[in-house]
C-alpha cells in the first residue's frame, strides 16, 4: 500500500498529525523511528515566522535531518503564507501543509484555521500563493465544514485539487464540534468522490482496526494519528504494520515495560537537549504522564513530576518505574 505526495513517496500511509505543543522534533524523531510514514510539525504562524517574531524552537528548527517531513503553516494572509513556505523549505521541509482545520478560538478569531472554510475565496488565494511560492508539494488539512449546515469540505477539496494541492487531509468533525462527539468517518466519503488526490482521514483513530474501518468507510488512502500517539509513539508503526497485509504480523509487537521506560528516558533527555533544563522539565511533564498511564505507581509518579523541577530527580523517577 503506497501513495505519492507530489514527488514524495512515504514509506507507509500512517502519518503523525500536527499537534501544537506535542509534535515537536524530539517527539517526531521517536515516532518516525518506530515506523510512521510521515510526520508533521506543530502549527507555525506564517506571519510571525516571516516577521521573525516567533523565536520559539519550533519556528527555528533545522528539518533536513528529518527528511522527508512536513511543516504546517497557519494564518490568513496569502503573502505571509508564501514567504513562510519559502523560509521553511529553505530549512529542509519536504512538504508544506496549510491549516484550514484548527478549531481553537484564538486561531479562529484571527480568521485562520477552520475559519477559512467560511471564506473559500481567501482560502483559494492562500493555496494559490503557497503553491506558486515553492517547488515542494503543498497539502491541506481541513474539517468537514464549519458546522452541520455547511459541510463544504468536498467543494473546497476540489478547489484545492484544481489549484495544485497534492494531498488533502480531513478531520471527521466540524469546527463547531471541536473535539467532542465522534469523528464521522463516513462523511469523508463525499470528499473522496470529489477528488482524485491522495486523501488522508483523521480523528479518533486509536488502533489498527480504527484505521481499517475509517479507510473503508471514507475511501481514504491513509490515516493521520493525533491524540492516539500521545504516550504511544510506537502506535503509528503498529498500525502501518497491520495495514500491510504482506507483512509478518508478529514483527511489530507492543513494546515491553522496560522498553517503554527506556523511550521515556530517551524522550526526556531529548526534550532537555532541545529546550534546556529550565523550559524542558515542564514541557516533558505531559509526555511523561501519557507514557506512564497504566503503569504501576503511575498516579504517584504523575503527582511527583508535576511539581518537580530538578531533571535528575525526574529522570531517577522514570528509571524507578522500570
Amino acid at each position: 500500500m503506497s501513495l505519492k505526495i507530489g514527488d514524495i513517496t512515504p514509506e507507509n500511509p500512517v502519518f503523525l498529525a500536527p499537534m501544537s505543543g506535542v509534535s515537536d522534533q524530539p517527539f517526531r524523531k521517536i515516532v518516525k523511528r518506530y515506523g510512521a510514514g510521515l510526520v508533521f510539525s506543530e502549527m507555525i504562524a506564517s506571519r510571525e515566522a516571516v516577521l521573525g517574531r516567533d523565536r520559539s524552537v519550533k519556528a527555528n528548527t533545522d528539518y533536513s535531518e528529518e527528511f522527508p517531513m512536513a511543516v504546517q503553516l497557519a494564518g490568513c494572509e496569502p503573502e505571509a503564507f508564501a514567504e513562510a513556505a519559502k523560509i521553511n523549505v529553505d530549512k529542509g521541509a519536504a512538504i508544506i501543509d496549510i491549516n484550514f482545520g484548527c478549531p481553537v478560538k484564538k486561531i479562529v478569531k484571527k480568521l485562520a484555521g477552520s475559519a477559512l472554510m467560511r471564506d473559500e475565496a481567501l482560502a483559494c488565494q492562500i493555496m494559490e500563493a503557497t503553491v506558486a511560492a515553492v517547488d515542494v508539494p503543498v497539502t491541506v488539512k481541513m474539517r468537514l465544514g464549519w458546522d452541520e449546515e455547511s459541510l463544504n469540505a468536498p467543494r473546497l477539496a476540489k478547489m484545492a485539487q484544481d489549484i495544485g494541492i497534492q494531498m488533502v487531509t480531513i478531520h471527521g468533525r466540524t469546527r463547531q464540534q471541536m473535539y467532542k462527539g465522534e469523528a464521522n468517518w463516513d462523511a469523508v466519503k463525499a470528499v473522496r468522490e470529489a477528488i482524485s488526490l491522495p486523501l488522508i482521514i483523521n480523528g479518533d483513530i486509536l488502533s489498527a482496526q480504527d484505521a481499517k474501518t475509517a479507510m473503508a468507510l471514507s475511501g481514504a488512502d491513509g490515516v493521520m494519528i493525533g491524540r492516539g500517539a500521545q504516550g504511544k509513539p510506537w502506535l503509528l508503526g503498529q498500525i502501518a504494520n497491520d495495514l500491510n497485509e504482506s507483512a509478518d504480523t508478529t514483527s511489530f509487537i507492543e513494546p515491553s515495560h522496560a522498553e517503554k521506560c527506556s523511550v521515556m528516558i530517551e524522550h526526556f533527555d531529548a526534550i532537555l537537549e532541545t529546550y534546556g533544563e529550565q523550559k524542558g522539565v515542564p514541557i516533558a511533564r505531559k509526555h511523561l504522564s501519557w507514557y506512564s498511564e497504566g503503569m504501576e505507581g503511575s498516579a504517584d509518579f504523575r503527582r511527583m513530576i508535576n511539581k518537580e523541577r530538578d531533571p535528575k530527580i525526574v529522570r531517577a523517577s522514570i528509571m524507578a518505574l522500570g
